[in-house]
């Protein structure tokens, strides 16, 4: 399949939406470009277990492979508990809740800005 060039911005939003297809909870995307200077986005979400953590995981990554998008890093789909998607431009964190509260990342990077998006 040819590989189709997306923006970081749009990117982004289609694992955002690949996500809540999987019914992943509480989709949030950082706009890291003025915090951080290895990605441009940060995509983040919630599933209520370890396998939906990995469904949700494997749908963004069946997704975006459709289209010709490979992911460069991958990390933690087998334990379910917070799984990484590097894209390059935009990285992809899936948690269970419980490990969400626990690292904080929106805390963490809370001078980043939340960017909108719909599921349409």
């Amino acid at each position: 399949m040819v590989k189709k060039e997306l923006s970081s911005d749009k990117l982004a939003k289609l694992i955002s939406r690949f996500a809540s297809d999987i019914k992943a909870q509480n989709i949030v995307i950082l706009d890291m470009r003025k915090v951080a200077n290895f990605c441009d986005y940060f995509v983040l979400c919630s599933g209520t277990s370890a396998r939906q953590v990995r469904s949700i995981a494997e749908g963004i990554e069946d997704g975006l492979a459709e289209r010709g998008i490979e992911t460069r890093f991958k990390q933690g789909i087998k334990e379910g508990r917070w799984a990484l998607l590097d894209f390059g431009t935009v990285v992809a964190h899936i948690f269970e809740a419980e490990s969400r509260d626990f690292y904080g990342l929106e805390y963490l990077w809370k001078e980043a800005d939340k960017v909108e998006w719909t599921t349409e």
